[in-house]
């Protein structure tokens, strides 16, 4: 229960910067390089600024996709976690009575 709770923590941070890294880019070239007025352009280079961008979204995206596919083996599902077995519904008497059997006609 643990494990599914800490993987969704990261799926959701991983979604959050997933989604900064593709809106810090412009599909024209521009991008976060020429957000702050060309500074970006005098310490990394405007070309290095936009590799880094779109390593970063690959390496997010397919983060992502392999966090979701674990968090779906570690789903907990119904049941007793430590045997496996599933515990049946009982149906208690004095709150839901029997109801009369309903006779069958004869079908000779």
């Amino acid at each position: 229960m643990a494990i599914y709770i800490i993987l969704t923590v990261f799926i959701f941070i991983c979604c959050l910067l997933l989604g900064v890294s593709v809106l810090a880019q412009n599909p024209k070239g521009g991008g976060l390089s020429q957000t702050f007025g060309g500074a970006g352009t005098q310490i990394m280079g405007a070309r290095k600024t936009a590799d880094f961008l779109e390593k970063a979204t690959w390496t997010l995206a397919i983060a992502l996709c392999t966090l979701s596919i674990f968090s779906a083996f570690s789903i907990p599902r119904g049941g007793n976690v430590e045997t496996g077995i599933r515990t049946e519904l009982t149906v208690d008497e004095s709150i839901m009575p029997r109801l009369p059997q309903m006779p069958f006609p004869d079908m000779d």
